[in-house]
C-alpha cells in the first residue's frame, strides 16, 4: 500500500487524544478521535484502534470473504473493549470513548466504515467526494431542517456525538462500499482537520505534484494556521 500518516497534538491541548493506523498485512488504515478525562481519550483511541487490528487480522477468513460484515464484527470488538474498560473504573473513565473511520482496500474497491465525526474523503482528478456522514448532533439538525451547515460550524455544540465507540453496550457502524480507481486519493482524518480546512483545499492539496507524506504535512500546517484548537490527524491512501 502507498500511504502516509501524521499527527499533530495542536496548539491547545496538552495531550493528544487521536491515534491512527496503516497495517499493510491486513490492508487497514484507520484513524480514531478520543475522548473523556483523565487520559481516558488517549486511552481509548488506542484501545478502539489495537482492538479493531486484532480482530481482523484473528479473522482473516472473514475479512477475505465479507471484508463489510468483518469490518462491522470488528468495529462491535472495538466498541465492547473501550466499553469494558470504562466501567472498570467508572469515576475516572466516565465519558471514555472514541471515533473510528477505517477505510479498506479490496480489488476496484475501498470499504469505508466510521463511527463519529473523523471523516473519509475521495479525491478523484479534480473532484473531491465526502465519504461519510458526521455522528453528531448538528448534523442531525441539519439533516432534519433545524440547522444550516453555516450555523452547524459554529453551533456550541457541534463536538457533541450520536455515535461513539465505547459509550454504551452496542454500536453500529456505517460501511459504505466506494470504487476507486488508479491514482485516486483517500483522505481520513480527525476533525481537528476538517473544521479547519476546506473541501477546495484539501482537493488543491492532493493534486500537488509532491509526495504523500509532504501531501499530510502541508494538510497539518494549514490546520495549524486557521487556529489547530484541536489534535489534528490525517492518513492518505493513494490506489497504486
Amino acid at each position: 500500500m502507498k500511504w502516509s500518516k501524521l499527527s499533530h497534538i495542536g496548539l491547545v491541548r496538552k495531550n493528544n487524544e487521536d491515534n491512527s493506523c496503516a497495517c499493510d498485512d491486513i490492508q487497514l488504515l484507520a484513524v480514531a478521535d478520543g475522548m473523556g478525562g483523565h487520559k481516558a481519550g488517549e486511552i481509548a483511541s488506542r484501545l478502539a484502534l489495537e482492538a479493531l487490528i486484532s480482530y481482523l487480522r484473528e479473522n482473516s477468513g472473514t475479512l477475505a470473504e465479507n471484508p463489510a460484515y468483518a469490518l462491522k464484527m470488528a468495529f462491535n470488538h472495538a466498541n465492547t473493549t473501550v466499553f469494558s474498560y470504562a466501567q472498570a473504573d467508572e469515576d475516572k473513565f466516565r465519558g471514555m470513548g472514541t471515533t473510528i473511520t477505517a477505510a479498506l482496500p479490496r480489488g476496484n474497491n475501498i470499504y469505508v466504515a466510521h463511527v463519529g465525526d473523523s471523516r473519509a474523503y475521495l479525491v478523484k482528478g479534480d473532484e473531491i467526494k465526502l465519504l461519510t456522514t458526521d455522528h453528531s448532533l448538528v448534523n442531525e439538525l441539519v439533516r432534519n431542517g433545524g440547522l444550516t451547515e453555516e450555523e452547524a460550524e459554529n453551533h456550541p455544540q457541534r463536538n457533541v456525538l450520536t455515535r461513539a465507540i465505547g459509550t454504551s453496550t452496542t454500536v453500529e457502524a456505517d460501511v459504505d462500499i466506494i470504487p476507486i480507481d488508479k491514482g485516486d486519493i483517500v483522505i481520513l482524518c480527525t476533525d481537528g482537520l476538517s473544521k479547519f480546512v476546506n473541501l477546495d483545499e484539501m482537493k488543491q492539496m492532493a493534486g500537488e505534484q509532491e509526495s504523500l507524506g509532504d501531501k499530510a504535512k502541508h494538510l497539518i500546517e494549514q490546520a495549524l494556521a486557521k487556529g489547530g484548537d484541536d489534535n489534528i490527524t490525517v492518513v492518505l491512501y493513494q490506489v497504486e
